[in-house]
């Protein structure tokens, strides 16, 4: 049997006295927390434990001794050790002597039930007990079942042999609160005993950060019920919230700060990592919409763009007009149907006559509107983007309107004369069980549906031409409109917090451990040293990606394809009503 001993490297100065850890029977492993210096009281040093157990629910006890090389009379000791085993009964007994011209370097004995084992069979494991406490061990590819109750939740049990070593050191922390400057009975000697780790700013942040969370809980809670009250939720104004991509990101933003202000303590890791990424998302968000806002009022740059917008509006209808008097005539050599050429083309000209006429009304008012927009920056990077989303469909409005006259008019066309093709073959469409049935038609039914055939089949190029035409230019909009939801989405779901400590302290999210040896000499035991692998980014992305509202279309390419050839209407800013992780 081999017997694995955790030792801390902290321990390797301590003076000589009692190794206090657990043992933990299922791995044939040892986890040593701390040393208890001589002298101290057996009673007390009892009582001591009992109450760490009571805290941490942690079988805390006494592993054996350590005999330091500071000693001066090892001789002595040697009996007064052996006698302490039965002091402190356990199961197995370790008294580790450390020596002289190497400190990390150190014999054993392991005694149980009088006898002595074999001191091959142990192997002796440094680690750095402040790592291994302030790390956390994550699962590799460990899920719970998708159920009603556990749909989607990673795993908490993990299947690392380690994940017990370091639960052990982190449940222990009232060890590691006990420094030399207490005046306490036991002396300690851990990764905090010449004094406990710790910041003035962060101390004072945290005292400041209660009352801070209770205002801005109470101002969140006011702007929430304002936001839900009866008045701003009727139907016309609720349809135009859920379609603005403003509204839909404050509404996440109040979520977020709602999640990040509670008082309540996080009582999980993934909880804190999550309220901690959702507040340095926050301000890293709100300080690029400083940087922006900087940027625009330098130099009057509100004043440049506004300045340059209407002449921008004013080149795009001459442009859409040039098109229509393209296809009006005989656009690529095609020969269309004359009328309703005409037709089609007066009326969406009439359309960019009025949107050009609204645009110069407007123009006094733009310069205006844009520098109160642009304040709007302070609120974040991503609010700024949602605005620049909802600008940017109201100066397209019109060829949105020109894309839905054009897909209305194709859309019926092509069912109707789906619909008469079935009538050539005495078919129809069963509306009630949803499939096509066999049906007789009498003569002048057939000569009708021949007649209106004709009519729509001669009549489908040129409605074809115009809607391909539209269909483009409102897939470039929309495409635009994709990029800048895309971004926002990604700057909402970044664990920034995670990212960061992954390049400060890569140590405080371990992916697993690694070993190497740490001495070896001959006669003496194998001395590892464990170290922590931590997370790749790609990891940290994938366990701590906050959840957002995605924007992304529910269609696969294939269904998107065949709603743009029979005319169906597509929405790909269509945002889910769920969040996405």
């Amino acid at each position: 049997m081999v017997i694995k001993l955790f030792f801390p490297s902290c321990c390797l100065e301590a003076e000589s006295g009692l190794l206090i850890g657990r043992w933990i029977p299922e791995q044939n492993a040892a986890v040593v927390l701390a040393i208890i210096h001589y002298p101290f009281i057996p009673g007390q040093v009892k009582q001591c434990l009992q109450q760490i157990r009571a805290v941490t629910n942690v079988d805390v006890s006494v592993l054996g001794t350590w005999n330091s090389h500071k000693s001066r009379a090892k001789e002595d000791l040697g009996q007064f050790l052996e006698d302490l085993s039965s002091i402190f009964p356990h199961d197995l007994w370790f008294q580790l002597t450390q020596g002289k011209e190497r400190k990390s370097v150190f014999d054993y004995e392991v005694l149980q039930k009088g006898n002595k084992n074999n001191k091959k069979n142990v192997i002796l494991i440094h680690y750095d007990q402040r790592k291994v406490m302030l790390s956390k061990l994550h699962p590799l590819d460990t899920e719970i079942p998708e159920d009603d109750n556990h749909a989607g939740v990673m795993s908490e049990v993990l299947t690392s042999d380690f994940a017990t070593i370091f639960d052990t050191v982190a449940k222990c922390e009232l060890f590691f609160v006990i420094d030399k400057y207490d005046e306490t009975v036991i002396k300690f000697t851990h990764w905090q005993s010449e004094g406990r780790e710790a910041s003035v700013v962060v101390e004072l942040l945290k005292q400041a950060s209660v009352p801070a969370c209770v205002v801005l809980s109470f101002l969140l809670s006011f702007i929430s019920s304002i936001c839900k009250s009866r008045v701003l939720n009727i139907w016309p104004l609720c349809f135009l919230w859920s379609k603005l991509s403003t509204c839909v990101q404050l509404a996440h933003r109040l979520d977020h700060l709602q999640t990040i202000s509670m008082t309540a303590k996080a009582q999980s890791h993934s909880e804190f990592m999550r309220k901690a990424n959702l507040f340095v998302s926050f301000l890293i968000d709100v300080a690029l919409g400083l940087l922006l806002i900087s940027w625009l009022y330098e130099k009057n740059r509100i004043g440049q763009l506004a300045d340059a917008l209407v002449p921008v509006a004013d080149h795009v209808a001459k442009e859409l007009q040039e098109l229509l008097e393209w296809l009006m005539g005989a656009p690529a050599g095609l020969k269309m149907n004359k009328a309703l050429d005409e037709v089609l083309g007066r009326f969406f000209l009439y359309h960019i006559h009025l949107w050009i006429s609204y645009i110069h009304l407007m123009s006094p008012f733009i310069e205006m509107i844009l520098w109160y927009v642009g304040l709007a920056a302070c609120l974040g990077l991503t609010v700024a983007l949602s605005i620049v989303s909802d600008i940017i469909a109201l100066l397209t409005f019109h060829i949105y309107c020109f894309y839905v006259y054009g897909a209305r008019l194709y859309c019926l066309k092509i069912y109707g004369l789906s619909s008469l093709w079935r009538l050539f073959r005495g078919k129809k469409w069963n509306v009630l069980r949803q499939r096509v049935d066999s049906c007789s038609y009498d003569l002048d039914q057939l000569f009708i549906g021949t007649l209106l055939f004709t009519i729509l089949l001669f009549l489908l190029p040129t409605t074809a031409l115009y809607y391909l035409v539209f269909t483009l230019l409102r897939l470039v909009v929309v495409v635009i409109q994709g990029l800048i939801h895309l971004f926002v989405d990604f700057v909402n779901s970044l664990p920034l917090y995670a990212l960061g400590l992954r390049l400060c302290r890569p140590y405080r999210l371990a992916a697993g451990v690694k070993f190497k040896v740490f001495q070896m000499v001959t006669d003496k035991p194998l001395h590892l040293l464990m170290q922590i692998n931590p997370l790749t980014y790609g990891m940290i992305i994938r366990y701590y990606r906050l959840p957002t509202y995605s924007c992304y279309p529910k269609d696969s390419w294939t269904t998107l394809c065949q709603k743009l050839f029979l005319g169906e209407l597509i929405y790909p800013w269509k945002r889910k009503t769920e969040k996405q992780d």
